[in-house]
């Protein structure tokens, strides 16, 4: 049981890091949280970690019933979700902004950012939520839902220590430097989203032709 656990809670963190990219939203998160206190910075930091479980402890609860409530299979989950992963990917492989410009001008002028830009859409986005519903979907039995669950909270906890400590970082590698790192996970990101996608083309086919996957 316990190596089970184990397996789950590893599996799920490191397949949610790369989605949910912390790292990519330090220099962000520095940027719209510059001009104020370091108090008003950590306690945004924490607030965005725990918006971050709810969402995404939410789906994973909820995500049998999302999929029977919209009669979506799981291949089609996976598929849908691997291109969205592949767009955010592609986004970061090519140095794209992850929010658009209405959405920072929107965030500029706001007391609590943790919620809206950071939890959502720019963290737990709708590529990491299609990713905790497919979790959802496959799990076996409690061990598995319990595993998922303490591997968002890890998740959680890492993305505090990003967002809290990350100002060195910003300083000692830069706007270039974070760029490069970002680029790097992208292509990580986008190596997971083909997967997804190749996962989800299988599924389909075991359900529509099984004699051909024998």
């Amino acid at each position: 049981m316990w190596q089970q656990l184990t397996s789950v809670v590893v599996g799920t963190f490191l397949t949610l890091f790369p989605v949910t990219n912390p790292v990519g939203a330090i220099p962000i998160f520095y940027g719209l949280t510059g001009a104020t206190t370091k108090f008003y910075r950590l306690r945004q930091a924490r607030q965005t970690a725990i918006n971050v479980v709810l969402v995404l402890g939410t789906f994973l609860l909820a995500g049998r019933e999302i999929l029977s409530f919209f009669g979506i299979s799981l291949g089609v989950l996976r598929i849908a979700g691997g291109l969205l992963i592949a767009h955010t990917a592609w986004e970061m492989v090519t140095a794209r902004q992850r929010l658009t410009a209405p959405e920072s001008d929107e965030a500029i002028d706001k007391d609590d950012i943790s919620f809206t830009p950071m939890a959502i859409p720019m963290i737990s986005g709708p590529g990491a939520i299609g990713v905790v519903i497919g979790f959802a979907a496959s799990n076996s039995g409690w061990i598995d839902d319990i595993g998922c669950l303490v591997g968002i909270v890890l998740l959680g906890v890492t993305i505090y220590l990003c967002l809290a400590l990350g100002e060195p970082l910003v300083g000692v590698l830069g706007k270039n430097g974070l760029g490069a790192l970002n680029r790097v996970l992208g292509f990580f990101i986008l190596a997971i989203a083909v997967q997804f996608i190749a996962d989800g083309a299988v599924t389909l086919l075991r359900e529509a032709a099984p004699s051909l996957l024998r």
